[in-house]
């Protein structure tokens, strides 16, 4: 059977672009890897995706295969096409072929040891260090995820991941740094498939953090994956926004007071400085406290509580003032 068109393995078109076939790949890798999937032919699906997103991910390797196909891009096909000749070798003017039908360049004498020393042959064939160049090759990448909380974000770890190689599964220990941002890929050196006769490859883990019950990444308004900021919902008593109080707020650190200013509305921030999450270089992002004030249902009033309220919102400021709401 031919082998598939690698823009058809990822379901794409040939004008596609580097954000759809990532988004391609990311989908049939979570459907397809072996860990969720055991269908019988799950682990030979994923590695024809794997094989397709690793040329198609590199610009330079993209083009090669746009324009030769997997000859372009390596293995036997590739060696035979890159030669000019009509049997599979380059040409002088004239159609003599100086690789395949030239025979033993000993025999042509000193002519022969130029020939030697120009292309790296022997009286036989290929020099030793020639053939062992070809066969010792560097492995494939190996692409892996891995999940971790804010928590791990911000204080880095440790984590476990199970790869993949040939029918067996290996664990690789991957170290997560402090401030990772969510969708960032981790290079881990060697980790990868072996090579033959050559280096291993490296094994490529894009970090996935998990959404936290309270805190958000960004500043209010601006939420961002991977910013060192962090903010919150604070929920606040009428009494407390209106008279000012001070609050226990969470961090990922513990416990803080925090002073509310009287006469606080909803939707104000209050910063914590330097209370968010911790950066490579040692800087640290802020928290913020977006204020929300929780008004209690009318039914567990009394009439009195109710009369008193409607009165101090009669004498407070207007709150629907001004264009556009008025005309």
């Amino acid at each position: 059977m031919p082998d598939r068109d690698f823009y058809e393995v990822l379901g794409l078109k040939r004008g596609a672009t580097a954000d759809e076939i990532k988004r391609a790949y990311r989908k049939l890798a979570r459907q397809l890897h072996p860990d969720v999937n055991k269908a019988p032919d799950a682990a030979k699906r994923f590695a024809e995706v794997q094989e397709a997103y690793d040329v198609l991910s590199d610009e330079e390797r993209r083009k090669q295969y746009d324009l030769f196909g997997r000859a372009g891009v390596g293995g036997a096909a590739g060696r035979a096409g890159a030669a000019s000749g009509p049997h599979g070798a380059g040409s002088w003017p004239g159609g003599v072929r100086f690789e395949t039908e030239m025979g033993d360049l000993g025999d042509l004498g000193d002519l022969g040891s130029v020939f030697d020393a120009f292309f790296g042959r022997s009286a036989s064939g290929p020099t030793r260090s020639a053939r062992a160049h070809r066969a010792a090759r560097k492995g494939r990448d190996v692409r892996g995820q891995i999940e971790v909380d804010l928590e791990t974000v911000a204080l880095g770890g440790r984590r476990s991941l199970r790869v993949r190689e040939g029918d067996r599964e290996r664990t690789i220990e991957v170290t997560i740094p402090a401030g990772v941002s969510s969708g960032q890929t981790l290079r881990m050196r060697g980790e990868g498939e072996p090579g033959p006769g050559g280096e291993r490859g490296d094994l490529l883990v894009e970090v996935r953090v998990r959404d936290h019950p309270l805190f958000r990444r960004g500043q209010p308004g601006k939420p961002s994956d991977s910013s060192l900021d962090l903010f919150f919902d604070l929920p606040l008593t009428i009494w407390e926004a209106m008279h000012g109080a001070h609050v226990d707020v969470p961090t990922l650190e513990g416990t803080v007071q925090l002073t509310i200013p009287g006469g606080t509305s909803s939707g104000k921030s209050l910063r914590l400085k330097a209370r968010g999450l911790p950066g490579r270089s040692g800087e640290r992002g802020d928290l913020y406290a977006v204020v929300q004030i929780v008004v209690p249902k009318a039914d567990v009033l009394s009439g009195a509580e109710q009369r008193a309220i409607e009165n101090v919102a009669r004498r407070g400021p207007k709150v629907r003032s001004g264009s556009p709401w008025t005309r």
